[in-house]
């Protein structure tokens, strides 16, 4: 396994970056975003985040399995005033990618 800051998964976020694993708690176990990414990842669920019991701050890139609800999550922390974009494509892209 190669060193997740020198895999290619790892260049478009910067230090600064929180990522929040919004996956189930099954996959999250089974394929840890930490092994693909050097940033430090907070798991955390869709209704966390909707009911605004988050406790983000600062920049962060929300990842689900393939995209869609990190998009709908990403949303609802920009409303509550943080910088946050979503993966498009979600872990299955990291996934791709890193195999490249």
């Amino acid at each position: 396994m190669t060193d997740p800051a020198s895999s290619p998964a790892a260049w478009p976020f910067g230090p600064d970056v929180t990522i929040v694993d919004i996956r189930a708690q099954e996959l999250r176990f089974r394929e840890p975003l930490e092994k693909l990414l050097a940033n430090p990842v907070v798991p955390m669920s869709l209704e966390r985040i909707e009911k605004k019991n988050h406790g983000l701050s600062g920049r962060v890139v929300v990842v689900c399995e393939v995209g869609l609800r990190s998009n709908v999550a990403a949303m609802y922390l920009r409303a509550d005033g943080l910088d946050a974009e979503h993966l498009p494509g979600g872990a299955r892209a990291l996934r791709r990618d890193s195999l490249t």
